[in-house]
């Protein structure tokens, strides 16, 4: 964000930056939560400037907008564990199966608390340097992200925070997704991460294949490469999912 509006505020209003927001996040009178902090490292003897006595009120738009009840009821703590931000960044492991269907379509990050907030509401402005190249690098094609070995991943996506994920961690996400809203199409693609190299992946492929073929009636077509994957797979945790993924399958068919 360019800060030089900041900077042209009435003195009154940079007396204290910011306050902090029942999502968590610093809030800009407005900007609300759509600014980077940075840190100046000085020797500089500084005052403190007086706390800025603004709150939320009464208003508790971003507890309402988490798709995972992330946020306290009466706001101020975010449980990381439920946050989609930290699972589909930060986490290297699995998603928890009980989380998964509420992440829609996201594979890093989410701001629907950050979307909710009306302190600043409708500044949607960006510094060049954090605008995605294209509308292909804003919103990739799913089945695309999972044809990505680790040199292709670091080719496509080095310098950018995405890489945070990993190139694991952004296939995993790219298979919830699918599984959420990917369409018959999509099939393929997902039966294809099935023999991933990654047994994280291999097990989210796995629930996105039940997923999408239980939304889709497509659970006998998708039967077959689950129980051959089954067959040949050899990692403990990604076994137990193509084990729950044909159990749902079962009971979406029988039911």
């Amino acid at each position: 964000m360019d800060y030089g509006p900041l900077l042209e505020r009435p003195q009154a209003e940079l007396a204290g930056l910011a306050w902090r927001g029942k999502s968590t996040m610093a809030l800009v009178p407005g900007f609300g939560p759509w600014v980077m902090l940075g840190v100046v490292a000085t020797t500089l003897a500084l005052q403190p400037d007086e706390p800025l006595r603004k709150s939320c009120g009464s208003c508790t738009r971003c507890i309402a907008a988490c798709p995972t009840g992330a946020i306290a009821a009466d706001g101020h703590v975010v449980d990381s564990r439920l946050c989609i931000s930290y699972q589909t960044i930060e986490n290297r492991g699995p998603i928890p199966r009980e989380l998964r269907s509420k992440f829609g379509a996201r594979v890093f990050g989410c701001d629907d608390c950050l979307d909710a907030c009306p302190v600043g509401a409708g500044r949607f402005e960006s510094h060049p340097d954090f605008l995605p190249a294209s509308p292909e690098d804003a919103a990739p094609r799913l089945t695309e992200l999972l044809s990505l070995d680790d040199a292709a991943f670091t080719e496509r996506f080095r310098g950018r925070a995405i890489m945070r994920a990993k190139r694991d961690g952004l296939l995993r996400n790219a298979c919830v997704a699918l599984g959420n809203v990917g369409t018959p199409g999509d099939l393929d693609a997902l039966t294809g991460a099935l023999t991933d190299r990654s047994p994280t992946v291999r097990g989210h492929a796995a629930w996105a294949v039940a997923a999408l073929a239980n939304r889709h009636g497509l659970t006998t077509i998708a039967r077959t490469p689950l129980e051959n994957a089954l067959v040949l797979e050899h990692d403990s945790a990604a076994r137990e999912e193509f084990v729950l993924a044909l159990a749902e399958l079962r009971r979406d068919t029988d039911g």
